[in-house]
């Protein structure tokens, strides 16, 4: 009764607008008697034609939408609500929905008349219990059921967009339904977005439930899947949602700089696979940025703007960083620009300086430093160029405060953060050749002793509240010798200059109480000082660099520093630059705490943990340092196996003797260097073979065992062994498989023993029954003869050979084929018995107990008996 009341209703709405509410159309009376079968039929399969009959007539046709809007939507709700078992019947439900709904551009007619498709979204989108339903299909697993509820709901949007608006917002997790579509497979997900967009149009409420619901984070994912700026439509419906949700909305608007910024981001950092044209699109979204002055209003936010939060500024440097990567003109822009007002100006570079030497938060000195490490990567020009700068600043400079002279030069800066001995050590240097300044008053300390000074220093110092040793400050310093050596042997003899560096590199790489890294990172300062020597001095060569390392360390504990540094966890842990999340309100909120991360806070952190190292001692500085190993292992070995020089040296017993003549003399003189020159041979060629397996190895005596089994030969040795024991353990489960199949094969055998026994049991029982017939007809016989009867009786001795004659060929047929059947069967008996032999299987236990009932007949014929 409530179905035909809903039906009425809806035939008096569509009457009013039409004028036509007795319609008697072919149309209305088809579609009426297709939901008339849908409503009531009783065969599941004349129900489903009618539903795919009724979807195809009203995508069709303007007279049958009407007709299907009149009295058509009760009965598609009533399925969608209670059958939602029938998977199939709902889709043909929702498919004839979208149909309804839907405008039929093709089909010609009045311009004003009015849509039956734009009436029918009226009318469905009135109902809000209607719009629910529609909302709680999308929890259903099949997967058309969830498309073509988005499709309906995003037609409902496009032409009632207010009123399904507010139904939505009255329905409980209506939206976070929707929000959930964004996570499904590609198609759903690209239906969800678009419906999104037409959601969040003018709609602040739902604006901020659906930032809430985390869209932010969301959208950014399926930009970056969609590959950014080299996206298609999906991208561009991600920016208009975006867009949607920040436009006009305060409470947005909390992170629509970091959202930007983001946004930046993705246009300028190539993805994880190297595409060289996707590398083209992104250099030159590079160059228009820069064009369209985006490089100043980055430096703005970064730089200029103490107002914005450390969030925004952290951002800011790092697309200022990606900004200039690979793109030699943006980094010349960048040098070029000067901050602030007249007079008070300063040098972009300078200024982005500043903030790593004064600022408290981690995170914004590593997102400036990776400015200059971008600035400086592949650019000679821009590294000749700031080091240039680096010359003492002026005696009135020296004590001033760091933020209060803008006219201090780069390289000034730098020195003085090096030098101002309240430092906590947070350095890191870029590679500079540094020429010692001009003497005055005396020698100036070269910068390279003051750090070697600080390097030492560093093991004694303490953290700000005097709880423990800032070991990561070592590492940091031999970081930046490590890199200010490479490659330069001006640096290497400069470092040299000093005996006492020597003394101290060969005490740290001993020193158990250091960390594995420190000790590590000096053993390659030490080999960067064999590689790059080009010094002929006494004392400060390569061969007297590796015999103190021979004699103070030893070269099977020296090589084996490397081994235990590679090991570590900094070093093995090390990966590229990861990119960052998502933004969402969240992450939002806890990036705002950055501004409470201080050196203060990590005063716990000691050694390998503290923070920034990870950032400091990335994939490059690893892969540098496996790079200098290598040549420093090859550099040691060659050295160790030739002599130091070509120096002869006469003891005064080879002079000649008296009375001896020139011809004894050079004879005895000749044999005395062919001994010397067989013997120096020797020890060269001992002491190459031992220096070349110290560097394979790198261990000492006590671990030989652990050093044997990840040697080469072992590890050949070893995958033979596994090889082997593959190939073993695929013969043995062929064998398995024959045995199981023999096993197989020999209870079926069995089996039709037994049968052919029951035969032949069968067959004796035959037999012997024809024998009792026999018997039993010899008796009717002598009983007629005896009754003395006049009638002539049959001839019956005949009847009996010839019975017997037939029963006698019978029996010998079936004999015989059986006797066959046997022969075969024992020709098979007979190899599965040589087969489970072979296999180790006990053949009369498998026979045991077959055939020990063939005496049955025998004693059936005696009781008979």
């Amino acid at each position: 009764m409530k179905k035909m009341d809903l039906v009425s209703g809806y035939k008096g709405v569509v009457g009013l607008v039409f004028g036509n509410e007795n319609s008697a159309s072919s149309e209305d009376s088809y579609v009426e008697r297709l939901l008339e079968r849908i409503s009531n039929g009783v065969l599941a399969e004349d129900r489903r034609s009618a539903m795919t009959e009724l979807q195809a007539v009203v995508a069709e046709s303007k007279g049958a939408q009407l007709a299907f809007g009149a009295m058509g939507f009760p009965v598609i709700m009533v399925v969608l609500k209670e059958e939602r078992d029938d998977v199939e019947m709902v889709r043909g439900a929702l498919e004839t929905l979208v149909s309804a709904l839907t405008p039929l551009d093709h089909v010609k007619g009045p311009k004003k008349e009015v849509q039956p498709a734009l009436m029918n979204t009226d009318l469905l989108s009135r109902e809000a219990e209607s719009i629910s339903l529609l909302l709680s299909l999308l929890s259903e697993e099949d997967f058309y059921i969830r498309y073509y509820t988005l499709q309906v709901l995003t037609v409902l949007l496009t032409n009632s967009l207010n009123r399904l608006q507010e139904a939505i917002l009255t329905i409980p997790r209506g939206i976070t339904r929707l929000m959930d579509m964004l996570m499904d497979r590609e198609v759903i997900r690209n239906e969800a977005l678009l419906l999104l967009t037409y959601l969040t149009r003018e709609a602040e409420e739902i604006q901020k439930i659906v930032v809430f619901e985390g869209a932010f984070e969301k959208i950014f994912s399926i930009i970056k899947e969609e590959g950014g700026s080299d996206g298609g439509v999906v991208v561009q419906d991600c920016l208009e949602l975006l867009n949607n949700l920040l436009r006009n909305n305060e409470s947005n608007q909390t992170i629509n700089l970091l959202s930007a910024l983001e946004t930046i981001n993705l246009l300028i950092v190539r993805g994880s696979e190297a595409d060289p044209g996707k590398d083209a699109h992104k250099l030159t979204n590079k160059t228009v940025l820069v064009q369209k002055k985006a490089l100043d209003n980055l430096l703005m936010l970064a730089v200029e703007s103490q107002w914005a939060p450390v969030a925004v500024r952290c951002a800011a440097l790092r697309c200022i960083s990606d900004i200039i990567a690979a793109h030699p003109k943006n980094r010349d822009v960048l040098a070029s620009k000067v901050l602030g007002e007249e007079p008070q100006v300063e040098a972009a570079l300078n200024s982005i300086l500043r903030i790593i030497l004064r600022t408290s938060s981690m995170q914004e000195f590593l997102a400036a430093d990776r400015i200059f490490n971008s600035f400086c990567e592949k650019n000679p020009d821009g590294q000749t160029m700031l080091t240039s700068t680096l010359i003492p600043q002026p005696q009135s400079m020296s004590h001033a405060p760091l933020e209060e002279d803008v006219n201090m030069s780069f390289g000034s800066m730098l020195i003085r953060g090096l030098t101002l001995g309240e430092s906590d050590g947070d350095l890191e240097v870029l590679r500079i050749e540094l020429e010692a300044p001009m003497p005055s008053l005396g020698a100036a300390e070269p910068l390279m002793h003051r750090m070697v000074r600080y390097l030492a220093l560093a093991s004694s110092m303490k953290t700000k509240d005097g709880t423990g040793k800032a070991g990561y400050v070592q590492l940091i310093i031999l970081k930046l010798l490590v890199t200010w050596l490479a490659d330069c042997p001006n640096a290497v003899h400069c470092f040299l200059d000093s005996r006492p560096h020597l003394t101290y590199l060969l005490e740290l790489v001993s020193n158990p109480s250091a960390t594995v890294c420190t000790r590590g990172l000096a053993a390659v300062l030490l080999g960067e000082c064999v590689i790059y020597n080009k010094s002929s001095d006494t004392g400060r060569d390569a061969f007297s660099i590796v015999d103190s390392i021979s004699q103070k360390v030893g070269l099977t504990s020296y090589f084996l520093k490397f081994d235990e540094m590679q090991k570590s966890f900094l070093f093995s842990s090390a990966k590229p630059t990861q990119a960052l999340k998502p933004l969402t309100r969240s992450t939002a909120a806890s990036m705002a705490e950055i501004e409470d991360i201080d050196d203060s806070d990590l005063s716990d952190k000691e050694n390998e943990d503290h923070p920034l190292l990870s950032s400091m001692f990335d994939k490059h500085f690893v892969d540098i340092i496996k790079s200098l190993e290598s040549s420093i292992r090859e550099n040691i070995v060659d050295v160790y196996s030739r002599p130091k020089s070509e120096v002869a040296v006469v003891p005064a017993e080879l002079e000649q003797r008296n009375g001896e003549s020139d011809k004894d003399y050079v004879k005895r003189l000749k044999a005395f260097v062919e001994k010397q020159c067989s013997e120096i041979q020797k020890l060269l060629g001992r002491n190459a073979t031992l220096a070349e397996e110290l560097a394979k190895i790198g261990g000492d005596g006590a671990s030989q065992s652990e050093q044997r089994a990840s040697g080469a030969l072992d590890r050949v040795q070893v995958e033979t062994l596994r090889k082997d024991l593959h190939e073993a353990s695929q013969r043995l489960e062929i064998l398995k498989e024959e045995k199981a199949q023999i096993e197989s094969d020999s209870s079926m055998y069995r089996n039709l023993a037994a049968k052919m026994e029951s035969d032949l049991k069968s067959l004796s029982d035959a037999y012997n029954s024809l024998e009792q017939t026999n018997f039993h007809l010899e008796k009717e016989v002598k009983a007629l003869k005896s009754g003395g009867s006049s009638v002539s009786s049959p001839d019956v001795e005949a009847i009996k050979a010839e019975a017997r004659e037939e029963a006698q060929k019978e029996s010998e047929a079936e004999l015989n084929d059986l006797l066959v059947c046997l022969g075969q069967e024992q020709s098979k008996v007979e190899k599965l018995s040589a087969r489970l032999l072979e296999l180790g299987e006990d053949v009369e236990k498998l026979l045991e107990g077959i055939g020990d009932d063939m005496g049955l007949p025998e004693d059936d014929e005696e009781e008979e008996d």
